[in-house]
């Protein structure tokens, strides 16, 4: 499927994160993140590359996700979560109040897409299969991360099965992800979708590193 052509001053902008720890070895998310590549107003980061040492820039990270429109988690999903990589990320990235908090808006208003690939077929993941528990179970932790940020939780893109997907099935994932892309955020049932909440952290709850160190000294 030929992909719109790049235009750095068009609108809305994207900012991608592809994490994969053994991209040799990918079947599905090397193809994804080629093709996103090619597709206009993204902004495409592959961890691993860009934090090999995993130390990473969290002022330039910050940056590049302020002033996207859709943040879009892409990565294999690994002991029903994300890659070690991912998860540092958004550990250093999404900081309190910056993020979230009662001063932390810079994230309010914005989208949160996750992109995911399993190994085990879908039928794994039911509660009289190996998984034991259907996949939807394993995704609260994306939606409240995306809803203490004020984000709007998109509904998520996944292939499942990807170690035994068909040619045509993974080529039918890939062009399903780029017409995604291409036509955020003109979704069909983007007006179905529930707003951004927001969650505030009261300031009791996070109280500042002084005050954190007298109480404990107090406990």
């Amino acid at each position: 499927m030929p992909s719109p052509a790049k235009d750095d001053n068009a609108a809305p902008r994207i900012y991608l994160i592809a994490a994969h720890p053994h991209w040799r070895d990918s079947r599905i998310n090397r193809r994804l993140l080629a093709a996103a590549r090619e597709v206009a107003q993204v902004d495409v980061n592959d961890l691993y590359s860009s934090y090999p040492d995993y130390v990473i820039d969290i002022a330039a990270e910050q940056r590049r996700l302020a002033r996207a429109d859709l943040l879009v988690l892409m990565h294999p999903i690994q002991w029903y979560s994300m890659p070690p990589l991912q998860k540092l990320w958004l550990d250093e990235v999404l900081a309190y109040d910056w993020a979230y908090g009662t001063h932390g808006t810079a994230l309010q208003g914005k989208d949160f897409w996750l992109v995911a690939s399993t190994g085990g077929p879908e039928a794994s993941y039911h509660p009289q299969s190996y998984n034991r528990y259907f996949f939807d179970a394993f995704l609260p932790p994306y939606e409240q991360t995306a809803a203490l940020c004020g984000m709007r939780f998109l509904p998520p893109l996944l292939l499942h099965g990807a170690r035994t997907s068909s040619a045509e099935e993974v080529s039918a994932h890939v062009n399903t992800f780029c017409d995604r892309l291409a036509s955020y955020p003109h979704w069909p049932e983007m007006d179905e979708i529930e707003p951004c909440p927001r969650c505030i952290v009261p300031e009791t709850d996070r109280p500042h590193e002084e005050e954190a160190i007298v109480a404990s000294e107090r406990a």
